[in-house]
Order: C-alpha cells, then sequence, then structure tokens
C-alpha cells in the first residue's frame, strides 16, 4: 500500500473485505455506515488506484477476480497485523492482548464454554473476551465474531470447521413425567406426548432428526412450550414440562444426576458433530490462533457421550 493512501486506503481495504465475504456492495456499505452509492465508488476508486478489477460484477452476482482473490488474502493479513501492531503498544510486549469474539449456543455457552473461557483468562490476562449466547446460525462477518461454536455439517464454504466433540442429539425427559403420561414406543407416538420445542429466529420449529429402517426421517412438533434458548428448553425438561430433544452434551449431568433420562434411542442416534468455525484464509492473530487450540484441547478431554 502507498504511504499516499492512508486512513482513507485503509476504509476501502475494509470495505472491499466486507464486500468480498458478504458479496454485495450494499451490505458491505451497511456494516460500514455507507450508502450503496458510497460503497460502490470507494469500491471503484480502489480498484483505479490498484490499477486492476478485484470484482467480475453482474446482475446476479457479485464476484472476485483472481486478481481480487490475491489481494482479498494479503490485504486480511495486513489489517490483522495492523490490529496486533496496535494491541501490542500496551502491556507487556511479549503477552497476548485484544479482545477475541465468540458466538456459542445457550446451552453450551453456559454450561461448558463459561468455565473453559474462565481458564483460557488465567493463562492470558489481557486478551479480552465478547461472547454472544445464541442459538441462531451467527454471521462471522455481518457480526463481526472471530470464532462461532455450532452443532451440524457446515453449511458454508467461507468457513473453516474444527470438530471440537463428535455429538448426538437425543430425546430426553424427567422419569416423573416419562412414569405420568407413559414412554413413546416410535417417534411418531411424540405427537400425541407433551413435548418442548426450540424455535428459529422467524419461529419455525426445529427438526427432530431420526433414522427409521435404514432411512432418514424428521418430526416438527407443535408442543406446547416453545423458546429460541436451548437451556430454557433444558430447564423445562427438568421441570417436567415435556419430551425435549437435546444434545447430550447439553443435558449430560442431567442424566448422570437422575434428572432426565433418554428415550427412543434406537432411533436418535445419529452424530451431530459440534464444531469450532472460523472464515478460511484468514490469518488468525495470536490470541485467536491460541483461543482455538485452548478450546480444542479443553474438549477433547471431556468425558466420551454414550
Amino acid at each position: 500500500m502507498s504511504r499516499s493512501g492512508g486512513a482513507g486506503r485503509l476504509a476501502e481495504i475494509a470495505l472491499f473485505l466486507d464486500a468480498a465475504a458478504l458479496g454485495s456492495f450494499s451490505a458491505a456499505g451497511r456494516k460500514q455506515g455507507l450508502s450503496p452509492a458510497a460503497a460502490s465508488a470507494a469500491i471503484g476508486r480502489l480498484e483505479a488506484a490498484l490499477g486492476t478489477t478485484l470484482f467480475e460484477r453482474t446482475t446476479r452476482q457479485l464476484r472476485l477476480t483472481e486478481e481480487g482473490r490475491h489481494y482479498r488474502l494479503y490485504s486480511e493479513q495486513a489489517l490483522d497485523l495492523l490490529a496486533q501492531a496496535e494491541d501490542g503498544l500496551h502491556g507487556d510486549a511479549g503477552a497476548v492482548h485484544g479482545v477475541v469474539r465468540i458466538s456459542a449456543p445457550s446451552d453450551i455457552g453456559r454450561q461448558l464454554l463459561l468455565p473453559m473461557l474462565d481458564r483460557f483468562a488465567a493463562l492470558h490476562p489481557q486478551v479480552r473476551q465478547a461472547l454472544t449466547l445464541t442459538d441462531a446460525t451467527a454471521s462471522l462477518v455481518q457480526d463481526d465474531i472471530d470464532l462461532a461454536i455450532r452443532y451440524g455439517e457446515l453449511p458454508d464454504s467461507e468457513m473453516v470447521a474444527r470438530l471440537l466433540h463428535p455429538g448426538r442429539r437425543v430425546v430426553c425427559v424427567a422419569p416423573a413425567l416419562a412414569a405420568k403420561v407413559g414412554q413413546p414406543n416410535v417417534p411418531r407416538d411424540l405427537t400425541m406426548l407433551p413435548t418442548l420445542v426450540l424455535t428459529a429466529g422467524d419461529g419455525a420449529p426445529q427438526e427432530w432428526r431420526y433414522r427409521e429402517d435404514g432411512k432418514r426421517h424428521s418430526l416438527r412438533l407443535q408442543g406446547a412450550w416453545h423458546s429460541n434458548d436451548g437451556e430454557i428448553i433444558r430447564r423445562w425438561a427438568v421441570a417436567g414440562h415435556g419430551y425435549a430433544y437435546k444434545s447430550l452434551l447439553d443435558i449430560g449431568d442431567d442424566l448422570r444426576a437422575g434428572r432426565l433420562q433418554t428415550v427412543l434411542d434406537d432411533y436418535f442416534a445419529d452424530s451431530v458433530p459440534l464444531n469450532l468455525l472460523y472464515r478460511r484464509n484468514r490469518f488468525q492473530p495470536p490470541r485467536v490462533a491460541l483461543l482455538i487450540d485452548f478450546l480444542l484441547q479443553q474438549f477433547a478431554a471431556l468425558p466420551a457421550q454414550n
């Protein structure tokens, strides 16, 4: 970057990186507080200064050129190194500084992640943490998230997934409620029993997925109790309000203490891995790289779930 670019060039590079990640000048502009026209003009100025075209523009798609992909890789590293340099202006030169922004499901966040982050803070006291607990899917770009913890397969090629734990989702219930209302013999019986349903941001109920006769099936139950917070669903299940569909990681302590029991284990047996997600081709500041390695070690030490 030429010295003449200054702060304006840095802002244009940040806008360029957001546009590349979001696939839209308008979305990148909103993130930076710019109108669509101003965002497009800023990208145009950057391309003119570089003497190259960074994006292929069509009415349907915004895609990086080969030159754009090259510039993206080094721009990400440059901005991260600059942030790292600014962090190093304060405190001990050898210490790791800065903020790590993390997103995790509510149950995992409260029960497992919080004590892990406490242990990490004891090792690296100058690393600040910004933790968002949500069962909704987080956008690492739009929400400025460094690391996201999520269940299931990786849907986005922009993300790298590191396996934290080979999870499994089960149907669980408080023993007293099972004795009162009865237990299901097959998954369809759940439609006649009280159930607790996790909902998405748009209100859509979570699918309860299972295998029967070698085929995949799913239920969308209209339970009387709904919440968009997985921790609430767990507490309701323990209180005896209904059957719930939960990860074994979420309810391990409840099962060991006898507060919950599982049913239909022959049907709900598929693995649902818990992954640590971060952006592909992104230079990781030391604080983020350290936390990635730490969390991989912490989750690997957890007891196996049966």
